[in-house]
C-alpha cells in the first residue's frame, strides 16, 4: 500500500515538474501592458500601405485563425515544454524579448493600417468587428501575431513532424489572416518574421552563454571541494 502511495506521489511530482515552467507565461500579459499603453495615434503616425496591400482581398473568414491565435500559442507552449524544457525556455525568452523590442519600435515608429467598412451581416463579419473593437489600428510594425506565430514554428522543431506540420500550417494561416482581415500590411509581416528569427537566435545565444557559465561555476566548486 505504501508503495502505491509513493508511486502516485512520484507521478504527481513528475507532472508538476513538467508543467511548472508554464508559469513563465505569466510574463506575457505583464509585458502586454506596454502594448495597450501605446495602442493609440500620435503626432507622427506612419502608413506603410502599398499597392499590393490595397489589392489584397478582404476575407472575413480569416478572422477565425486570427482569434484562435491565443489558444494556439498556449497549446504549442504546452507541447514544447512536455518534450524539451530547454527549447521551451528558449522560445519563451525569445517571445518576451520580441514583445519588448516590438514595443520599443512602436514607441519610436508608430504606424497605422486603414480598415474597411464592415457591415454587421454575417458571422465572420461580426468576428471581424469584434477584432476591430478590441484592438485599435496602431502598433502594426512589426506584427506581433506574425512574430509570435513564427516563433511557434521555430520552437516546435523539438517536436515530431506529425505535430510540426499542423503547427506550421496553422501558424501560416494566422500570418495570412493579418493581411486578409486588414489588420496589417506586407511590411508588418516581413518585419514580424525577421524579428522572430532574430530573437530566437538571440535567446539561443544567451541561454548557451548562461549554461557555459553555470557549468564552469559547478566545475570550479567541484575542484575546490576536492582540494579541501
Amino acid at each position: 500500500m505504501k508503495t502505491n502511495v509513493s508511486i502516485a506521489g512520484n507521478i504527481k511530482s513528475s507532472r508538476a515538474g513538467t508543467y511548472l515552467p508554464l508559469l513563465g507565461l505569466l510574463a506575457i500579459p505583464i509585458i502586454n501592458i506596454l502594448y495597450f499603453l501605446q495602442n493609440h495615434g500620435g503626432d507622427h503616425v506612419q502608413s506603410l500601405v502599398t499597392e499590393v496591400d490595397r489589392n489584397t482581398p478582404f476575407i472575413p473568414a480569416f478572422s477565425v485563425p486570427y482569434l484562435l491565435w491565443y489558444p494556439f500559442l498556449l497549446l504549442v507552449f504546452v507541447l514544447i515544454v512536455r518534450k524539451d524544457k530547454r527549447e521551451y525556455y528558449r522560445t519563451l525568452l525569445a517571445f518576451c524579448t520580441g514583445l519588448l523590442l516590438s514595443n520599443v519600435i512602436y514607441l519610436m515608429f508608430q504606424t497605422t493600417v486603414p480598415r474597411p467598412e464592415v457591415d454587421s451581416t454575417g458571422f465572420f463579419n461580426n468576428l471581424v468587428m469584434f477584432v476591430y473593437e478590441g484592438d485599435e489600428p496602431y502598433n502594426c510594425f512589426p506584427s506581433i501575431h506574425v512574430m509570435t506565430s513564427m516563433l511557434m514554428i521555430l520552437g516546435s522543431r523539438a517536436l515530431g513532424w506529425r505535430m510540426r506540420v499542423p503547427i506550421f500550417i496553422f501558424a501560416c494561416s494566422i500570418i495570412a489572416s493579418t493581411l486578409f482581415i486588414k489588420q496589417h500590411v506586407i511590411a508588418d509581416v516581413f518585419a514580424g518574421i525577421l524579428l522572430a528569427k532574430f530573437v530566437f537566435w538571440l535567446a539561443g545565444y544567451l541561454i548557451s552563454i548562461f549554461r557555459k557559465r553555470t557549468m564552469a561555476e559547478k566545475a570550479g566548486r567541484t575542484r575546490y571541494a576536492n582540494y579541501e
